[in-house]
């Protein structure tokens, strides 16, 4: 209303203002003297329309401008009030709550997106928490009660504190602080946390650098490393992330492949994408441990993977960095005994053409 009264009199006022001189300039043009009773009335007429019309059209726009105002400010209300309920709910601790867009213009639907991305965040970071908890809860269960228990026995007079016992509960702390290590790893991968500097390399050189590096780990335990690379696809990518899940692949085929068997890398390009996978003629796993091998701290066989010092949460740091990579890792096995295969798969980088063997 006040826009609408304010822009009638400001078009009132300059009418009011230049309307007399161009009435008598045309008064002067077709020869009637502005002192002639013709021109008197013709003047007060001119003067009384030009009252009715800007009255009029005063009430016309106040009446326009508030349905107008009306209608905008319902859509307003309307699309803002599941904001405010979200933003209440999220503080209540309900961090699913989500908006939908309001199509009432492009600011409003990236506000929406922010909102819910911010809700998502809060959602997943709250998630990790809960699960962190319970999960290093559980995981601390079994060295705590070994001190606990090897204490109580040594005060009761039932075992010495001789360098056995002291190994044994040496063995429990440091496999607290390594739980603590990697919870805090995990937890910083898996809420994208960990800085991510990207350079453009290719999947040769990724692969390449990650064998090399535990190839003497292979050869003392007596296992074959081959690689096999078709082309080198440009990938762009953290090179020191990346080789921490190549890193991650090769110590797990190393520790469930048996002397004399092979571990194999092949790099290939196909769909748009850079697959890198892990192959190995090992232990194999069963169909029912495939949906849960990257969930944090499931073993396939507890007690073979605690021997072997897995602490089964390096598949799900390598989950969480190659997704924050815009990537995806996913395993197979044909069953027991047949092996498993990870396959790495990275967004090419398109900027530079694959190049292919031996270029």
């Amino acid at each position: 209303m006040l826009v609408a009264v304010t822009a009638t009199l400001c078009a009132w006022g300059v009418g009011a203002l230049l309307a007399p001189g161009i009435f008598h300039d045309h008064l002067d043009m077709v020869g009637l003297s502005q002192d002639s009773a013709e021109a008197a009335h013709m003047e007060e007429a001119f003067q009384s329309s030009m009252m009715v019309s800007w009255a009029v059209a005063l009430a016309v726009s106040l009446v326009l401008s508030l349905i107008i105002s009306g209608y905008i400010a319902r859509r307003l209300l309307r699309s803002l009030s599941p904001v405010t309920e979200s933003v209440r709910e999220i503080a209540g601790g309900n961090y699913g709550s989500r908006v939908a867009r309001p199509g009432i213009g492009r600011e409003f639907d990236d506000l929406v997106t922010s909102f819910n991305e911010l809700a998502r965040r809060l959602d997943a970071a709250e998630t990790t928490r809960t699960r962190m908890l319970a999960d290093l809860a559980h995981e601390m269960r079994t060295p705590l009660a070994t001190i606990d228990s090897h204490l109580e026995a040594v005060e009761d007079g039932v075992r010495r504190l001789d360098a056995n016992t002291l190994t044994i509960l040496r063995t429990a702390t440091g496999r607290l602080g390594r739980l603590a290590r990697d919870i805090g790893a995990v937890s910083r991968a898996e809420e994208h946390l960990t800085r991510l500097s990207l350079t453009q390399t290719d999947t040769h050189s990724v692969i390449t650098g990650a064998v090399d590096a535990l190839r003497p780990e292979y050869e003392a335990k007596g296992v074959e490393l081959a690689t096999d690379i078709d082309r080198r696809v440009p990938v762009s990518v953290d090179r020191d992330r990346i080789g921490q899940v190549l890193g991650n692949l090769l110590q797990n085929a190393l520790r469930h492949t048996p002397p004399g068997g092979t571990v194999t890398v092949t790099g290939r390009h196909g769909e748009g994408l850079a697959q890198i996978s892990v192959t190995d003629t090992g232990e194999g796993i069963e169909p029912q441990h495939l949906d849960h091998l990257f969930d944090r701290f499931y073993r396939v066989d507890t007690a073979r993977d605690r021997r072997h010092g897995g602490s089964g949460i390096g598949l799900t740091i390598s989950r969480a960095l190659t997704e924050a990579h815009g990537g995806r890792l996913r395993a197979s096995s044909d069953g027991p005994g047949r092996g498993a295969r990870f396959v790495l798969e990275l967004p090419v980088d398109r900027t530079v053409a694959p190049a292919r063997r031996g270029t």
